[in-house]
């Protein structure tokens, strides 16, 4: 019995230890994302001559149990789950590359694979102890245990109409900043969000019309927006949301 409770301490330290030791830097994300993605393009032909290292980082995000997670400040959380979305989407990627769309991905009906969200319900990888998915992380925590609408120009979904990834690892000390500069970054980009103010029209990306209810739980959406724009946006402003493209963020 002694040798039991002893063996349950040593474990216990054990993962305190690795919950204690864990890189809330993400180092090794951050150096790929530095060394693989330019203007939000990503160089997936650069990932896979670096897929030991990419592994190797993915492979620390596994080792975190739950318990762990619990232990993990909000900022570190968020941290957390932010890059663990992006690194096993460019993961998803890898594992069916060559591709011209991650709606690729499933059937050999791009359209198909879009409506029922096939990608994004592949479970792949084990994250806080279970099998997972894309749409696990994104909706089940960070849009679930979070009121942070940011998180949106934050995850990618390896497509040009997202909001771009970034070239640098989301961390708890510069997190605030972080999703600050993504919204802007996202809402400044004419392609994808623009005011007419001849017309009083707003043209936006869809995905301010999925997720609208996150972007309008403290204020309007135009008031969620406005930040972006130079213009002042009239609220009676038209809004039109613009045509997604599904075309992977490659850099050739």
């Amino acid at each position: 019995m002694k040798h039991y409770f002893a063996l349950v301490f040593v474990l216990g330290m054990s993962q305190s230890l690795i919950a204690q030791n864990f890189d809330h830097k993400h180092s090794v994300w951050d150096l790929l994302l530095k060394k693989h993605v330019k203007n939000g393009l990503v160089s997936y032909k650069g990932f896979i001559s670096d897929s030991s290292q990419l592994n190797g980082y993915l492979d620390q995000l596994t080792k975190v149990s739950d318990s762990q997670y619990q232990s993990f400040s909000e900022k570190e959380k968020l941290s957390f789950l932010i890059n663990a979305y992006n690194a096993f989407t460019v993961k998803l990627i890898l594992d069916h590359y060559p591709v011209d769309s991650i709606t690729d991905i499933g059937s050999p009906i791009s359209k198909i694979n879009l409506a029922r969200g096939i990608p994004w319900k592949k479970e792949f990888f084990s994250l806080l102890g279970k099998s997972r998915h894309l749409d696990w992380i994104e909706h089940e925590k960070l849009r679930k245990d979070f009121m942070e609408p940011r998180i949106h120009f934050a995850i990618v979904c390896a497509s040009i109409g997202c909001p771009i990834l970034q070239s640098e690892a989301y961390t708890p000390t510069y997190l605030e900043k972080q999703l600050q500069t993504a919204k802007l970054t996202f809402l400044k980009n004419p392609k994808k969000n623009s005011y007419d103010k001849n017309t009083n029209t707003l043209y936006l990306s869809k995905i301010f019309n999925w997720f609208q209810p996150d972007f309008t739980k403290k204020m309007s959406l135009i008031q969620f927006v406005q930040d972006g724009f130079e213009d002042t946006i009239k609220p009676d402003a038209k809004i039109i949301y613009n045509e997604y493209n599904w075309d992977l963020n490659e850099l050739k």
